[in-house]
């Protein structure tokens, strides 16, 4: 029987901090490559949990369930979404780029927020991707299932190490490389390994692009960052810390998160802990809400908050302007358009050097 660590993670942080994002990972032995894409050439495929635990895929899965939309827009990325049976937490329509949304509409949605663990354990999976650690089911809805009933119902449980050992990494993460590893290992489990270098490739020519402009710039001339989760709440904010793979983004951008001293993936702080910092930039932390009217619309309501508190309205960012319209999801959850977020906040810091 498989080993498993410590299970943490709250329905309430999942509801509320549904963004989360990077941590760390790697070690998994999904070697080089997994042959044609769609078959099971290259299997046996071999991954680990946070703990090291492994589980060995023979063959390809041909039913999986996504516990959110992180590891069903992946899966999606690397054309095995067709596989897909089901998922938790959906991503709203218009929130997915092109294609990938009409598809993504299509896949069965077995719950809203989290799947209960009954109909998770009964879907007909043979393969279920775990974005978070666990999940204390609330609600009455029950607990997660444990690995002997997994085990019993014949499905593999899998996470996406990136977001799900953050909690658990040694170190800070200021690089991509864990979402790059979960793209690998998913590859290398769906036996589609040629798109997953295809996509860790093109994540790696854009960060390498914004590294070579901006990477010469000395530590103590690079311009501080908040992450304003707005979607959080704006009583008490919710800073994402070093173990977040929004601070990676940060950092890749070359800038500093001012949150960097906090050891985790998020903390609640108060706006006198930010007036503290008082950064050189906001970024307006809003979740998609499936269409460039309704997200602006968003943004603006989140900037005029800005401007209008007596906390936050004489902080440098504000009175200056220095305020970014990046989406959430991008910047907190792990997946390929962290890259693209890396680009569009160096092209803003650093006009004129990032192509």
């Amino acid at each position: 029987m498989r080993s498993r660590v410590g299970r943490a993670t709250t329905a309430a942080v999942l509801g509320g901090l549904l963004a989360a994002g990077c941590g760390g990972g790697g070690g998994d032995q999904a070697g080089p490559s997994a042959g044609k894409d769609g078959g099971s050439a290259g299997h046996p495929v071999t991954v680990t949990d946070c703990a090291g635990a492994r589980t060995t895929f023979t063959e390809a899965p041909r039913n999986i369930v996504t516990s959110n939309a992180s590891s069903l827009e992946l899966l999606l990325r690397l054309g095995a979404g067709d596989r897909v049976i089901g998922t938790g937490f959906p991503p709203g329509k218009g929130t997915l780029p092109g294609e990938l949304d009409a598809r993504a509409q299509r896949v069965k949605v077995l719950s809203d927020t989290v799947i209960p663990k009954e109909k998770l354990l009964g879907s007909g999976a043979d393969l279920y991707i775990d974005t978070f650690a666990s999940m204390n089911m609330g609600g009455g809805m029950g607990d997660a299932p444990t690995e002997e009933e997994f085990e019993a119902a014949g499905i593999k449980h899998t996470f996406l190490k990136s977001t799900a050992c953050a909690a658990m990494s040694k170190r800070p993460v200021t690089d991509l490389a864990a979402v790059q590893d979960d793209i690998t290992s998913l590859g290398a489990v769906t036996g589609t390994s040629a798109k997953a270098r295809e996509l860790v490739d093109g994540m790696k020519a854009k960060v390498d692009a914004v590294r070579k402009a901006v990477g010469g710039t000395p530590e103590n001339e690079r311009p501080t960052y908040f992450f304003f989760d707005y979607d959080a709440g704006t009583r008490q904010p919710i800073a994402v810390c070093n173990r977040q793979v929004a601070n990676a983004v940060i950092t890749l951008a070359g800038a500093r998160n001012v949150f960097a001293d906090c050891d985790g993936d998020h903390k609640q702080v108060g706006w006198e802990d930010v007036i503290a910092k008082n950064p050189d930039w906001i970024q307006l932390g809003v979740r998609n809400r499936g269409s460039e009217a309704a997200n602006e619309k968003a943004f603006d309501e989140a900037q005029r908050w800005l401007e209008s508190n007596s906390a936050t309205k004489g902080l440098k960012a504000v009175r200056e302007g220095h305020l970014l319209r990046i989406g959430s999801e991008r910047t907190t959850i792990a997946g390929v358009t962290n890259a693209d977020t890396v680009v569009e906040i160096a092209k803003t810091l650093y006009p004129g050097k990032v192509g």
